[in-house]
């Protein structure tokens, strides 16, 4: 059984809409990414919002990227991408944020474990929507990061209700969503299929 569930925001789904998704799914969501990189701390700050209106507790939201956002609204913890603040630096400036960075080699997750990070967030492990065109990490690549670090490891990149049990037996902390969940007619049996690895 998946022990985590990330729902990962797309970027192209208005954040109200996209909050209305989430409030569905939430029974059955562990956390919940803002990842909206081309959209102002302004308008993030209406997302975080539309979240919380909607039911979400801060407890259950993490920031892709924007540290400081993360840390005024006391939300849960922050996504960091190659480009973002160090691991260090987050640490050690906002010590009560929840820690992720995005790896895509077992160099790059020992890496984020040696600095601190509290997880890792590694894909895209099949053939994924969001990432057209590029060759899929696999399940053997996911098998062998996750017994090279202690962290938990959360998968992320095409992974279905069909084949989450496949991740999961990787060895894998949890596993990350978007369109799996975005794009269902309904959200939460979706969310709930996720969860359980199984389709009735």
């Amino acid at each position: 059984m998946v022990k985590e569930i990330h729902l990962i925001s797309n970027g192209k789904l208005p954040l109200k809409e996209f909050a209305e998704i989430v409030a569905e799914a939430l029974p059955y969501i562990d956390f919940v990414h803002l990842r909206e990189k081309h959209r102002s701390d302004e308008e993030l700050e209406e997302g975080i919002s539309a979240l919380k209106s909607a039911g979400v507790p801060l407890t259950q939201i993490i920031i892709n990227d924007r540290v400081e956002l993360a840390h005024h609204w006391q939300v849960k913890g922050v996504q960091l991408a190659y480009h973002s603040m160090e691991i260090k630096q987050v640490r050690e400036k906002y010590p009560e944020l929840k820690i992720g960075k995005s790896v895509h080699t077992i160099a790059e997750a020992r890496q984020a474990e040696k600095d601190g990070a509290d997880y890792v967030l590694f894909g895209h492990i099949f053939t994924s929507q969001s990432k057209p065109g590029q060759k899929p990490q696999g399940l053997d690549n996911l098998r062998s990061l996750v017994e090279s670090v202690e962290l938990p490891v959360i998968a992320i990149g095409g992974i279905t209700p069909v084949n989450v049990n496949d991740v999961v037996t990787c060895g894998t902390h949890g596993v990350a969503v978007m369109s799996g969940i975005l794009d269902a007619k309904e959200p939460m049996e979706i969310a709930k299929q996720y969860r359980g690895g199984v389709i009735e």
